[in-house]
């Protein structure tokens, strides 16, 4: 079982690598041409800041939960280092569990902030319901939640990218 659930965050780690990693190149690409038709053509585009604002709400919460399980994250952990092994594995557990109760909250109450925005729209995008934008923050919340329980179950993933990753 262990196996398994390692593979399965495995796979969830390298989607929420790819859709992050896919979000800040779109980013990266969104505000130069929002510079370019300002300046150069004299045009402002409507689209490109509503744009680049939905694409860092994705980076920043499924990306958090990639940067969290990774421990690329941070964290000050010197004097849970002073403990003894015990206060140490006691200090870890806790900080999990604060870190789990976070995603609950992000999971919760980012459901119900879609839930209560999804029949708006964007007035840049009008297809685009608000609720759609907020999504990230309930997804991140589980991810993030996910990533929990398995260091909880079977500890830190280890330091090595996982299968098929380079």
């Amino acid at each position: 079982m262990a196996a398994a659930l390692r593979r399965a965050m495995d796979g969830l780690y390298l989607l929420c690598v790819i859709v992050a990693g896919v979000a800040f190149v779109l980013i990266s690409a969104v505000i130069p041409w929002a510079v370019f038709t300002r300046y150069v053509l004299n045009s402002a585009a409507s689209w490109p800041e509503p744009t680049a604002v939905l694409l860092t709400i994705m980076l920043t919460f499924i990306g958090a939960a990639a940067c969290y399980r990774r421990r690329q994250h941070m964290n000050i952990g010197y004097f849970a280092g002073l403990l003894p092994g015990v206060g140490q594995r006691l200090s870890n557990i806790l900080a999990e569990l604060i870190v789990g109760a976070m995603a609950l909250f992000m999971a919760y109450y980012g459901a119900n902030l879609v839930e209560a925005t999804w029949h708006n729209t964007i007035g840049d995008f009008p297809f685009l319901s608000v609720g759609v934008t907020y999504l990230p923050i309930p997804v991140g919340g589980v991810f993030l939640l996910l990533f929990v329980i398995e260091r909880l179950l079977i500890g830190q993933p280890p330091s090595d990218e996982p299968a098929g990753f380079h």
